[in-house]
């Protein structure tokens, strides 16, 4: 019996290391995406908590034309996350792959419109904030861990609050393994954070130079995630 426990602990365990490392790829990707945003159209692509700021402050100020984009951020990326839960609840036996597929599609679709010119920006923003809503929905959770790989905020609050309960020697109540401590859970939200700056900090280098092409990036990364994506994987 101690036998197929220690082997059911590493199975979670060697699960647990995948999805951690989906998300602080994930992550990146989206800090990537978000900082390209703010330098192009000064509106988050993935960070929504900002652009309901934005739109707010703006309205208020009765400026109504530049609370429009910030405002359709937050529609389409609502609108992509509806999708994505569509598509993570589907028969599909690859909803992974097929989420990273079409996040990857979208953002290529970004930069080719972008060449023709021919478009405004705010289509532009709804197209990529509808593509990362789908993506906040491929990885909500690592194990039993809620994570966000859009956003950092609550991931802050998490880390926070996990490091206190260490420094308490507080138990983790619904622990996946013996590996699995206040601590470590720390560790992994500080990852996910430092990933989110890392793409945000790449991106706020390259964009300035190469504009809309450095969406190739995460266009890449994300195809490699599609093609390399576990058979029968569900989207947790």
């Amino acid at each position: 019996m101690g036998e197929n426990g220690d082997t059911g602990s590493a199975v979670s365990r060697s699960s647990a290391n995948y999805q951690e490392r989906l998300a602080t790829g994930l992550a990146m990707v989206a800090g990537f995406v978000d900082a390209y945003g703010i330098i192009s159209y000064n509106t988050y692509l993935s960070f929504m908590s900002g652009n309901t700021t934005q739109t707010g402050y703006r309205a208020g100020q009765g400026d109504f034309a530049l609370a429009l984009p910030s405002a359709l951020a937050i529609v389409f990326f609502a609108g992509g996350s509806f999708v994505g839960a569509l598509m993570a609840n589907s028969e599909t036996s690859e909803p992974r792959r097929v989420a990273f597929s079409v996040v990857a599609a979208s953002l290529a679709l970004v930069v080719g419109l972008k060449q023709l010119g021919h478009l405004s920006d705010e289509v532009l923003i709804a197209l990529a904030c509808w593509a990362m809503g789908i993506l906040n929905t491929t990885l909500s959770r690592v194990g039993s861990i809620q994570v966000s790989v859009t956003f950092v905020t609550g991931t802050l609050s998490r880390l926070g609050v996990h490091l206190a309960l260490a420094v308490r020697g507080a138990p983790l109540r619904d622990s996946q393994g013996s590996w699995d401590t206040q601590l470590h859970r720390a560790r992994l939200y500080a990852g996910i954070w430092a990933a989110f700056l890392a793409g945000a900090l790449l991106s706020g280098a390259a964009t300035p130079r190469f504009g809309v092409w450095v969406l190739l990036a995460p266009v890449l990364i994300l195809s490699v995630l599609a093609a390399r994506a576990p058979t029968g994987n569900t989207v947790a």
